[in-house]
């Protein structure tokens, strides 16, 4: 049975309210936004509320980081100070995860991104989440990777240490306990 995209009332009224939270606590990831613009949008968008939910029930906490004038789009990043609890010990994509023998992790990161309704955040995009705060101190997150990374068995993750952002590889069928993603979403 396909899974509904769309939350109850109440699902609806607890996640505003705990986005807006978070909005008002963390106004310089989003100076100059107005809270009731975008909750007007997200009330448009159920599928999309329902997306920010996935994000928030596996950890996430997702605050806008970023506005498009040009598209209209409010732009969402997973904000945990550490990568997702409920997105870790996932190796990279569904080819990784077949080309296990044994020991396979419960999921990989781009088949959960998609089932969330999400993108994984690039090494750019992860770079601008590090400048409005600090992110990955103690752990870190995979990141969309190249496609000639990727045809050779590699993908990319990032984190933070140091006070600087490192971007590292590992095999693509590699997985850890300190290891989720983090993701974006425009609405």
């Amino acid at each position: 049975m396909p899974q509904k995209k769309q939350l109850s009332e109440k699902e609806t009224i607890e996640l505003l309210d705990i986005l807006q939270q978070r909005f008002e606590k963390n106004k310089s990831r989003h100076e100059n936004l107005d809270w009731s613009k975008v909750e007007a949008k997200l009330n448009l968008n159920p599928s999309k509320l329902w997306s920010l939910h996935q994000m928030e029930i596996s950890g996430g906490e997702p605050d806008i980081v970023d506005y498009d004038e040009k598209t209209d789009e409010y732009i969402f990043f997973d904000c945990s100070s550490e990568s997702p609890k409920g997105r870790r010990s996932f190796c990279y994509d569904r080819e990784a995860l077949d080309s296990r023998k044994e020991h396979k992790p419960q999921n990989d990161v781009m088949t959960a991104a998609k089932e969330m309704g999400v993108e994984i955040l690039s090494e750019e995009q992860y770079r601008y989440l590090q400048s409005v705060g600090k992110f990955d101190q103690k752990t870190s997150s995979w990141i969309k990777t190249p496609k000639e990374i990727r045809e050779l068995g590699g993908a990319l993750f990032c984190d933070r240490r140091y006070n600087t952002v490192f971007v590292y590889h590992n095999g693509a069928d590699s997985y850890y306990a300190a290891r989720a993603f983090r993701g974006v979403l425009k609405v």
